[in-house]
């Protein structure tokens, strides 16, 4: 072939595209989500037991007995097509008998409060061992962890140590740090605090090895709460890479959010267009990123245990979980075991609505051959697809 320019100098683009590479991994045509959990169930930690979990599940698998006879309920209770109802009752019911829940976060913030300085201690050793009851009893959930309160608040101090108390007690009766540990950071409303509290986590990692006299290796990563306006204007794709690695998620919360901004209390919601605008500069920051994505939550319960007032809050539920989904957004906080029902069907639902013809798309693709339907897919549509597919089989699973 012909050329004019011969052999272009490449030197500035290779280290561009390393920097690219490191940055946004998920810009990789190759590169599929791994394992997302889709809750994060909160328990203040003056409550937290190491039954916490089984109780949930109990709770909550009781409630959908007494309340979804079979897949009739709940293709009324949850708008899931008649076809799906039966696959989604049947999900539901294993997934609260085995694993209720995939990700807990004992809350030492705004779920615990401000207390004396030796009751939060003794609460930090209380669910240290409680921790290590579970490991024991195997009944950790895959993804788990605590909130400390946060550097905004103006004790950073108190932060820190229950952090450094809880993990010291944790490594210790455990011989090292259960997989799936995650701290959540709240409030992050400078900058400035993200990057002292990697510090703090480097340090806390360091002096935990040493307490274990080298017998293991250990990674400390955070969650940061996205809780105010100030917090989205420092949103951006190159903070997990300054960070070295160390920020794992950024979560949602609905209430401080719509509060700081002045919206009446009626309209603290998920789906207020305010945290939509929120939600969209978070996904633009962290597109690539392999940062995973949190929703917040409802604040609400079932009025009673009447079957009217359970399906009441599982239909408003339903909706917000749909809404944070349909904004891309796989994952949601659930803060009363009724939650756990209504977060699983919709997931289900979601996700076997589409797969066969996701599936069948990506398929057509591969073979250089029409889907049907008049699709034309792109190969960016392709991508999505194919990494729907791979969190749809995660959640399925």
């Amino acid at each position: 072939m012909r050329v004019t320019m011969g052999d272009v100098p490449l030197s500035g683009f290779e280290e561009a595209l390393r920097t690219q590479r490191a940055r946004y991994p998920g810009a990789d045509p190759a590169w599929r989500p791994g394992w997302q959990p889709v809750h994060t169930v909160y328990v203040p930690a003056d409550r937290f037991e190491a039954g916490t979990v089984a109780d949930w599940g109990g709770r909550a698998l009781a409630l959908a007995r007494a309340h979804l006879a079979g897949p009739a309920e709940v293709a009324d209770v949850f708008g899931v097509p008649e076809a799906l109802a039966p696959a989604v009752h049947e999900r539901v019911l294993r997934k609260l008998g085995r694993e209720p829940v995939e990700d807990l976060r004992i809350d030492f913030e705004d779920g615990y409060g401000a207390r004396p300085g030796e009751e939060e201690d003794a609460d930090a050793v209380r669910a240290a061992e409680a921790v290590a009851r579970m490991r024991a009893a195997g009944t950790l959930p895959r993804r788990w962890g605590l909130r400390v309160k946060s550097f905004a608040d103006g004790d950073p101090a108190r932060s820190a140590r229950t952090l450094d108390g809880f993990l010291t007690e944790v490594t210790q009766r455990c011989g090292g740090l259960p997989p799936g540990f995650v701290v959540t950071f709240p409030k992050v409303l400078m900058e400035e605090y993200l990057p002292a509290f990697a510090d703090l986590l480097a340090r806390l990692e360091r002096g935990l090895e040493r307490g274990l006299g080298g017998r293991a290796e250990l990674r400390l990563r955070f969650e940061a709460q996205v809780e105010a306006p100030q917090t989205l204007a420092f949103l951006r794709g190159d903070l997990a890479e300054r960070l070295e690695g160390r920020l794992a998620a950024a979560h949602f919360g609905v209430f401080d959010y719509t509060a700081a901004i002045g919206l009446p209390p009626r309209e603290q919601r998920l789906d207020h267009p305010a945290c939509d605008h929120a939600r969209h500069v978070m996904l633009t920051a962290f597109a690539g990123t392999g940062v995973e994505l949190s929703d917040g939550s409802l604040a609400a319960a079932p009025a009673s245990d009447a079957a009217a007032d359970v399906r009441a809050l599982w239909r408003r539920h339903a909706e917000l979980v749909r809404h944070s989904l349909a904004h891309g957004f796989h994952q949601g906080w659930d803060m009363h075991p009724s939650h756990l029902v209504s977060r699983f069907a919709t997931v289900y639902a979601f996700h076997l609505a589409t797969y066969d013809a996701y599936r069948e798309r990506v398929r057509a693709w591969e073979e250089r051959r029409a889907a049907g339907g008049g699709v034309m897919d792109e190969p960016a549509t392709i991508r999505t697809l194919a990494a729907a597919l791979a969190r749809a089989d995660a959640a399925l699973s």
